[in-house]
């Protein structure tokens, strides 16, 4: 599991921009799901998982 969670890492590092527009249109999708009642708590977790990933929101 350790070589896997290694490689998603270097994947992230290496396709920030990529990385950061995918979760931007799960935000989206979950957003349209739920008829914006989480808007708020979904652009949080957005915005955290973008953070996490090489050097941010580089979507935007």
């Amino acid at each position: 599991m350790s070589d896997f969670m290694d490689k998603a890492r270097d994947f992230a590092d290496k396709h920030d921009k990529q990385v950061d527009q995918g979760i931007d249109k799960a935000g989206d999708q979950l957003d349209q799901r739920t008829g914006g009642k989480y808007d708020q708590q979904i652009d949080k977790g957005v915005d955290m998982a973008q953070q996490r990933t090489g050097a941010g929101d580089t979507d935007r």
